[in-house]
């Protein structure tokens, strides 16, 4: 799965990433590669919240390319 991540550095000098697509997908980062590390265990965690509450059915499932 690839997805667009947006990282801005802050007024505190923190590096802060957030993923569009995944509303409420947030993670900062002393360093920008501390970010992309936190936000990709961000993405994990958020992904498996979402599967927890609405399980995946593969009968119920299409493929879409866009």
């Amino acid at each position: 799965m690839k997805l667009h991540v947006i990282i801005e550095k802050d007024e505190e000098g923190y590096y802060v990433a957030e993923v569009p697509a995944l509303p409420g997908c947030f993670s900062q980062g002393k360093t920008e590669k501390e970010a992309i590390a936190n936000i990709k265990e961000a993405i994990e965690g958020w992904l498996e919240v979402m599967e927890a509450k609405s399980p995946f059915v593969p009968e119920h499932a299409i493929a879409v390319s866009v």
